[in-house]
């Protein structure tokens, strides 16, 4: 989730810019980020192996289970090859509205995008779902009858328990109809030292947004009620690693800089 900048202090959102290679960061980002990859220099691959996931889900969704349509929440900047490209490389009619709390991104995003069929960005806070969902624009282009993609992507660690983040997925999901689906990836330490986990959120601290760890059961729990899809040909139906998921060699992508972001994507019934 992107959060308000001001120059002298980082977020969460220009941290992991940077991790992509970005550069919508600020000098203050950088050097958070810098200390965090000092820390844990397998940060960047976890980075792109969550953008990876995004694209392989979004794809599949496209391709293969007939999603048109898609609700990219907390998304930042629509760079980097991002939904609506990928969206596009599968169906013409595609539509995709990306939604982001810090107004600064919004601007941005709707000037990148300007002129591009089908695509907005708009203001809007995840944890304020009825925003969201009655926002004109999301009105626009979303048809509620017909299945959404409901992404949500690296987001909710950033959102505290006392927020309900499980209560919020279930609004957006309740606001679709059968045949949707959500994608969903989430931090986790559960593969970290505490050692690391400590230096590490240390560090977020000094952000907007800190985030919250959660376990692999927690994060299950935002999936109850839906049929979470295998995330590779033969593979159980569950909770796997983002880099892991629709990976051509599971196996092979199965490396400690993919164990960062738990991922799935599942189907309401």
């Amino acid at each position: 989730m992107s959060d308000p900048a001001t120059p002298d202090r980082p977020t969460a959102a220009g941290m992991y810019d940077y991790y992509l290679g970005g550069t919508a960061n600020t000098p203050a980002d950088r050097a958070a980020a810098e200390q965090v990859v000092q820390i844990m220099p397998e940060i960047g691959d976890a980075a792109w192996a969550n953008r990876g996931f995004l694209q392989r889900a979004v794809r599949w969704l496209a391709a293969e289970a007939g999603v048109r349509q898609f609700l990219d929440l907390g998304a930042g900047l629509p760079t980097q090859r991002n939904t609506h490209e990928v969206v596009a490389d599968v169906v013409r009619d595609g539509r995709v509205v990306y939604v982001d709390i810090d107004p600064a991104v919004v601007a941005r995003g709707n000037r990148l995008l300007a002129g591009t069929r089908g695509t907005t960005v708009i203001e809007g806070d995840v944890r304020k779902p009825d925003q969201i969902l009655d926002h004109p624009q999301t009105r626009q282009l979303i048809d509620f009858t017909a299945p959404v993609g409901v992404l949500i992507v690296a987001v909710l660690h950033f959102v505290p328990d006392a927020d309900d983040p499980w209560g919020l997925v279930a609004r957006f999901l309740d606001a679709v109809p059968s045949g949707s689906h959500l994608a969903l990836t989430h931090g986790s330490a559960d593969h970290w030292s505490e050692r690391i986990r400590d230096a590490v959120f240390t560090i977020y601290a000094d952000t907007p947004t800190p985030p919250t760890d959660r376990s692999k059961t927690e994060i299950e729990w935002f999936f109850a009620g839906l049929e979470i899809v295998s995330p590779y040909p033969g593979g159980p139906a569950g909770l796997t690693f983002a880099g892991v998921w629709g990976a051509e060699d599971p196996a092979a992508a199965d490396s400690d800089g993919n164990r960062l972001f738990y991922a799935a994507v599942a189907r309401k019934p």
